[in-house]
């Protein structure tokens, strides 16, 4: 697994930012001094994620000493201190990028895959928990087959490829039964309650397709 290496000492930007990071797939590592992330980041991770305002020995002082040891781990510094000269500095001691705070995730997410694939290290894949073999036109749930028609398969599979966003009834009729029709929906909404069932719409396990009245239903990939 991708292993990350957090190096910050304010838990309310490192306890959120960690678990974006494990949810993007990656092994996370925090530690709060400069100490320790020059002791953990000479182990090579796959990325050293290091803020400059660390105790015991600052960010800079901690990517100087890594590349003096040789190491080649990638660094993206983050900083409060967004002018030119400290940019410059971090960048000379090192570092393969920086992010300033405050920061959007979003940002700092796409920097860090960028960075992992310069050295060419990707995110493992997360395991698709409702997987459609298109080929084999045979729909898994948490790798276990699930048994459907061929009306319930070309319905899951378009809501799937849809994940998220909302698919109008008129949509499903139109790509499932007939590129022409018009009128009722209501083969379409047994066909829902029906594939509802066969994907485990119970207490234990909620369904996956949610009904946005008036318009039309959304799937919404199950996690773990």
């Amino acid at each position: 697994m991708t292993k990350v290496l957090l190096a910050e000492d304010d838990p309310a930007i490192s306890d959120p930012l960690a678990r974006a990071l494990r949810r993007e797939g990656y092994e996370v590592d925090v530690c709060t001094d400069g100490e320790a992330a020059l002791e953990q980041a000479l182990l090579q991770p796959d990325l050293l994620v290091l803020d400059l305002g660390l105790p015991k020995i600052d960010g800079l002082e901690v990517c100087r000493r890594l590349r003096q040891e040789g190491s080649t781990v990638p660094v993206l510094v983050l900083t409060a201190r967004a002018d030119e000269v400290d940019t410059v500095v971090g960048l000379d001691a090192g570092a393969d990028d920086y992010v300033t705070k405050p920061f959007r995730l979003a940002e700092l997410l796409a920097r860090t895959r960028a960075l992992l694939r310069r050295g060419v290290v990707e995110p493992p894949a997360p395991e698709a928990l409702v997987r459609i073999d298109n080929e084999g036109r045979r729909v898994f749930l948490r790798g276990q087959e699930v048994q459907l028609t061929g009306k319930e398969f070309e319905l899951l599979k378009v809501l799937v490829a849809n994940d998220g966003k909302v698919v109008s009834r008129e949509k499903l009729m139109r790509d499932v039964w007939d590129s022409a029709w018009y009128g009722s929906t209501k083969t379409l909404d047994m066909h829902i309650s029906v594939l509802r069932r066969k994907l485990g719409d119970d207490a234990a396990h909620p369904s996956y397709i949610t009904t946005i009245r008036g318009v039309g239903f959304r799937f919404d990939a199950p996690e773990e």
